[in-house]
């Protein structure tokens, strides 16, 4: 039987960013000092270091020392996160104001589906935004109805852990701590290479609201 230091690296060694959201049990266990320096020790000898982000409310797995091969698969994660980035800001700037709430999306935070789809059905700009973020390659949706928009972008974004559904019978989702580390991501990249995405992002759907 798998104890609880060997479940929790396993969902680290797995990718998972460890929340109260996606695994209550996993993060009180990390939020022992005692427990994380177990599981640190475990993972150096991978060649691997428990980091975390948004003080403290979501704990990951990084590399500890970079080589070759390190930087390589690094490359591609980079890669990857920086093509999904300007479509996760327009989606959560889009749901922030459909919302009609100035607190940006954080882990724990509600969605409700039916609610949200109707505010955008009741907003043209907000449709047709919806519609642009669904076509950007993250989706890839290539459908002209805005249900069957809005279910792939929040299908998509259950698949890549930024939102999970608690209940299946439901249409709630609610928001992972990868939502949290992605703010940390954004921050990082706007003080360090000054590239404003969040801003760009904003004007983007200003503008849209202004058609």
């Amino acid at each position: 039987m798998i104890t609880e230091q060997g479940r929790v690296l396993e969902l680290l060694l797995s990718g998972q960013f460890v929340c109260t959201t996606i695994d209550e049990d996993a993060f009180r266990y990390l939020q022992s000092s005692a427990n994380r320096e177990l599981v640190e020790q475990q993972l150096n000898v991978l060649n691997r270091h428990l980091s975390s982000a948004a003080d403290g409310e979501v704990y990951f797995c990084s590399y500890q020392s970079i080589g070759d091969a390190e930087r390589k698969i690094l490359a591609t994660q980079f890669n990857d996160i920086s093509s999904h980035l300007l479509p996760l800001i327009e989606w959560l700037l889009l749901v922030q104001e459909a919302m009609g709430t100035d607190i940006p999306l954080t882990q724990g935070t509600l969605i409700r589906l039916q609610e949200l789809q109707t505010v955008v059905e009741d907003t043209p700009a907000y449709a047709e935004q919806l519609g642009k973020i669904s076509r950007y390659a993250m989706f890839g949706s290539k459908a002209n109805e805005l249900d069957s928009q809005l279910k792939l972008i929040f299908k998509r974004l259950v698949e890549l852990g930024y939102l999970v559904r608690p209940n299946m019978d439901k249409q709630i989702y609610c928001a992972t701590g990868k939502i949290d580390y992605l703010f940390d991501v954004l921050k990082f990249i706007d003080e360090t290479e000054n590239l404003s995405l969040a801003e760009r992002a904003d004007d983007s759907i200003s503008q849209s609201s202004l058609i």
